[in-house]
């Protein structure tokens, strides 16, 4: 039985229609983002970075929050392109807006809204993710449930817009509908020997969970609006400035 199943694309058919129940839809009628993501693809449904989906960030210090405000900022120049609009909602900005433009972003297609309370915040980044013209809405923020996190998802199903929760210094971990966990973490830049300055970004990326893929883990680094990857002789060997030199 399973042959024929095979052959006449029934089983693909199938995985289809259950990815899409479960928030996956492969692009269709909009424009395709090609993140350049490289083989971290592998471990995604339809084998892409899922877009009309809510992804949740965590971040444990200042300087976690920093790399993963990057990571985000780096995808989000991917996923609006030339044109598209982001909303930025939080309690107090952690973002400098200028500095969004060394990951593809243009600071003046990003809308900052500044409130009081968290509660408001999950508010409005829900009733964002309903307007089908965003490209994308991060959402900062603390806690929140996991009800609150399923009406999250249920609107991005409807508008397909992609939606992101930076959670920084969370009381709990706790079970989310969004369909995929991401932990960010700063590593040292490597700067070639005697030359001064700063090196590119360079993060840990840990894929903690997602929805019908396989969780992993990468060393990257952001070099003229790309994502690479750094070896693993060279993701463990210290930056030069730390090294001595004859």
């Amino acid at each position: 039985m399973a042959l024929p199943l095979l052959k006449n694309g029934m089983f693909n058919r199938l995985q289809e229609d259950i990815l899409a129940l479960q928030g996956f839809r492969a692009p269709a009628g909009a424009r395709k983002v090609d993140f350049r993501l490289g083989v971290m693809d592998a471990s995604f449904p339809h084998h892409t970075f899922p877009t009309g989906a809510v992804h949740e960030f965590i971040s444990s210090d200042a300087e976690s929050a920093a790399a993963t405000t990057g990571f985000m900022a780096a995808l989000l120049g991917k996923l609006m392109g030339e044109y598209g609009i982001c909303l930025w909602i939080g309690i107090r900005p952690i973002v400098f807006a200028a500095a969004l433009k060394a990951f593809g972003v243009e600071p003046h297609r990003v809308i900052f809204i500044d409130l009081s309370k968290e509660k408001d915040v999950i508010w409005a980044v829900e009733e964002a993710l309903k307007c089908e013209s965003l490209a994308a809405v991060v959402g900062e923020l603390r806690e929140i449930t996991f009800t609150e996190s399923r009406r999250l998802q249920l609107a991005v199903e409807q508008s397909r817009v992609t939606g992101f929760l930076h959670r920084c210094n969370p009381r709990a971990v706790n079970t989310l509908a969004c369909v995929s966990r991401w932990q960010v973490t700063p590593m040292a830049s490597q700067l070639e020997v005697g030359m001064p300055g700063v090196g590119h970004p360079c993060w840990r990326v840990q894929l903690q969970k997602i929805r019908n893929g396989e969780p992993g883990e990468w060393d990257m680094q952001w070099v003229s609006g790309q994502f690479e990857y750094l070896p693993k002789e060279v993701a463990e060997t210290p930056p030069a400035y730390f090294r001595q030199t004859g």
